[in-house]
Parts: structure tokens; sequence; C-alpha cells
């Protein structure tokens, strides 16, 4: 029997609900049912959010959240297997990158303590013109307000540390919408939470059967600040019904370029490909997608990633052997199977793959699609990596900033001239030397371009944009 979970919702009145039903992506199993939130909850969550950042003496002192948080991440620590049990189980990711997903989540916790103990002001220079004589002025950091957070399915956990984790480290009430596939890792952590310390008020949890009530939550006027993560088409209509003054920061996903020069060590190189192609299913928003191969080497650069793709362990994320799990649903399979047909019929080579075994999709290799294939224009989001040959390095730079996004992009070479061309000509907010596009660190800015977001995430930077610079102009004859 699956277990049930209510709203998150501080005080909330007990009563019957709209029940969501939570699957596993790879057996279609019922893991939990969840209630879903109404328009009345959604307004009961934002009143209580508004309120406590509207009465001061009720907010959070910096030593207060410092506890609470080291305090989270023990308890992290402490419930480890189960945390990557649940977050595989619901999420299709096999248990050995659920680890490292876990293990990063509860670094993440720590950083945001590392955020609160080096936050500080800076003085405004003064004195210096007659206007300014005698006169003394600083800053403060304060929390923005009222955040609301609305996350996406790949990375259960770790993106609801960073949505979650920097709000209550600068001390501002959360409300968290976790997506629907994925929402018990969310609901695990704000209860980790709260058995550190935490008033249930500062972090509420809901999930919504209907759009319109998730519309209802970000729109609201009380809103200081909008987090999102997700699809850019979600994105970018959201905001566009935000309520004047709030903020936000957007992430999407892109279609990642990797450039591999005839000098690279092909040995280091495929391996990683591999990885940022294939792991999480491709299910990353930064997954390797178009690799652009020097004509001389695209042949055993194609050969030998087969050998690798093929080799790979396709199946059950819960079980120990599993390299690559499902896709989280059927749709996605579907539309997954129908780009690499249609890319087929286009022109493109099949090296391996190419179908589904269960709820899982096989990792799959094309060689030189059309360029005006889905595959070559939009992001994929599954395991399907992209092989397209080129004479000139400008030449693959210029099909990889072809495309309305852009986000992280890699180039693989021992030759350094060639490496810093490409990290300057490349459209892209980071751009990765002899590593794959997937690289990230929690702390490293992290920012989608252009159609891909807006804003830059990454935990002190999220917890930068979650806070305003309160300045504090003092004149005295003394001075």
């Amino acid at each position: 029997m699956s277990n049930h979970y209510p709203l998150m919702i501080a005080a909330l009145e007990v009563k019957d609900r709209d029940k969501i039903s939570v699957t596993a992506p790879f057996d279609d199993s019922e893991i939990a049912t969840l209630d879903a939130a109404s328009s009345a909850d959604v307004e009961k969550a934002l009143t209580t959010a508004n309120e406590l950042f509207s009465n001061k003496s009720k907010w959070l002192s910096a030593s207060q959240r410092i506890e609470i948080l080291n305090k989270t991440a023990t308890l992290m620590r402490e419930q480890f297997d189960e945390l990557v049990v649940v977050a595989a189980s619901e999420g299709g990711k096999p248990l050995i990158d659920s680890r490292v997903e876990v293990e990063r989540a509860i670094d993440g916790v720590l950083n945001c303590v590392e955020c609160i103990r080096t936050d500080h002001g800076s003085e405004i220079p003064m004195g210096i013109n007659p206007a300014s004589e005698k006169h003394m002025a600083f800053t403060r950091s304060e929390p923005i307000g009222v955040v609301v957070a609305i996350s996406a399915f790949n990375h259960p956990l770790n993106l609801i540390i960073h949505q979650v984790g920097p709000a209550i480290a600068t001390g501002c009430p959360v409300i968290i919408k976790p997506a629907e596939d994925t929402p018990l890792s969310c609901y695990r952590f704000i209860s980790i939470l709260r058995q550190a310390g935490l008033p249930e008020e500062w972090c509420q949890a809901l999930v919504v059967s209907d759009l319109d009530v998730a519309t209802q939550l970000v729109t609201d006027a009380r809103v200081g600040f909008f987090s999102f993560i997700g699809s850019a088409n979600v994105g970018w209509m959201l905001r566009s019904k935000l309520a004047a003054g709030t903020r936000c920061a957007l992430e999407h996903g892109g279609a990642a370029p990797v450039i591999i020069e005839a000098d690279a060590d092909l040995v280091e190189t495929l391996p990683a490909i591999a990885k940022g192609g294939f792991y999480h299913g491709g299910q990353v928003c930064v997954s390797v997608q178009r690799v652009f191969c020097h004509k001389s080497v695209i042949n055993v650069i194609a050969s030998n990633l087969v050998k690798i793709a093929n080799k790979l362990i396709v199946g059950d994320p819960t079980k120990e052997e599993t390299e690559v799990g499902p896709l989280i649903r059927q749709p996605e399979i579907e539309r997954v199977n129908k780009w690499v047909n249609d890319a087929i019929k286009e022109g493109a080579e099949l090296l391996c793959g190419g179908k589904a075994e269960k709820n899982c999709y096989l990792p799959t290799v094309l060689l030189n699609p059309s360029k005006n294939s889905m595959v070559s224009t939009s992001e994929i989001f599954g395991p399907v990596i992209c092989l397209y040959s080129y004479d000139h390095i400008d030449d693959a730079i210029k099909q990889a900033n072809s495309l309305p996004v852009a986000f992280q992009a890699s180039i693989f070479t021992k030759n350094i001239d060639n490496a810093l061309h490409a990290y300057k000509q490349l459209d892209a907010s980071a751009v990765m030397i002899n590593d794959h596009t997937a690289f990230r660190v929690d702390w490293m800015p992290f920012a989608g371009l252009r159609h891909s977001g807006l804003g830059v995430g990454g935990i002190p930077h999220t917890y930068h944009d979650m806070q305003i610079k309160k300045m504090m102009v003092l004149k005295s004859n003394k001075i």
C-alpha cells in the first residue's frame, strides 16, 4: 500500500481534497498519493507567509538559521539511504547517481550556512565632496520577501535545495511547488527542516491538479521573488504574469553543444561525452546533445562512442548495477522516439539505440542529422547524442551558436589557442575545456541565456537574489 501525504501548509484545516498519484517511472507502480491544493489552500499559504514576513519581530536571527541548517544537514546524513531510495524511486535516476545527488544536497545545505556566515554589507563613500561631508553610509542585507518556487522533476532533491535552502538562509518565508511527478523528496526535505527546528510557517509545500491554482500562487502581489526551474514555455509565460515588483529567476534548458578537435585525447573525451549525454537518461538541462567532431576523427569517435553506449546497463533505477534508468513518463518516450525516427527519415544514420525497452529509452547515437531536424534544433531531454562532422572550428562554432537557446558548452582539445578561441566565440554562460557540458558544482554560477533562462543560479547567487541591500545614511557633526 502506498503512503499518503497531506499538504504541508501551516495550520491547515483537515478535510477531503482531490488526490494526486505518484508513480514510479520504471514500472508505473503507485508510490504515494498526495492531497492537491485548492485555490483556498493557496490563499492560506500566501496569507501565512505574508503575515510572517510582515511581522519583523518573528524573523529568525542569523544564528537561528545557521543552527537549523546545520541540524538539517546532520539529519540528512542520518537519513541518507532513505533519501537516495526515495529520489531514485520517484525520479528514475539510478542509485549510483542518486547517491551523488543526495551528497550534493547535503553540501548545498552547508553552503547555505557559509553564505550566512560570510554575508556582509559595505560602506558607501562619504565626505568626498561638500554635499557628503559629515555623513556616513553603509548597507546591510535583508530578506526580499515571500519566495514562491516551482521546481522540476529531474533532480527531485537537489533542485529543492537550490530554491528552498537560500530562502531559509536569507530569512524569506518560502512556498515550494515541486513537480507533481516527483514531490516526495521535497516533502521529505521539508519534514527534515521542521525536525531541525524550522517553524512550519517558514517553509510550506503543495502540489496542484489545476494549473490555474499554480498560476494564482505565482502571480499574487504578495510574492517578492519567484524561482522557476522547468520548461521555457511555462517559465516565460509565468514571468509575463508576475505582479509588479516581483523579481524572478528562470532556469530552462538548452541543446548543449560540444566541439571535439582532431587533437583531443579521445580516451578521456569519449567517456565524458557518454556520461554527459546519457546520465539520467539525458534528462538534464545541460546534457550533451550536439557534438561537432572534426572530420578526421568523427569515424573513430562514432565507433567508440557506440561501444560505450552499448555496454551501459539500462533498467530498474533501484538496482545497484543500473547506469541508465527510465524516462519520467511514457509520453516522453514516445516524443523522443518520434524525434529520432524523424531524424532518420531526414537523413541521419542510426548508430545504436533508437528504441524503447519498457519505460526506458536505449542510449542512442545519431550521425549527421539534418540541421533542421528536431534533434538538432530543440532540447531532446532524452539519452540521444548527435554527431556532426566539420572542417574548421569556426564552422562548428557557427552551428553551435545557431539556436535561440544558450547555456553551457564545451570543447575538447590540447591546443590552448583553440580552447581560448572557442571560449570567446561560443554563445554560452560557461564553456568547459576538456569536460562535458553537464559539469556543475553547486556554488558556481549557473545561467541560461536568451531563451534558456533569466538570472543566475547556484546557491550563493540565489542567496544574493533573495536579499535587498538596505542602506543607512547617518549625518552627524562628530563624523
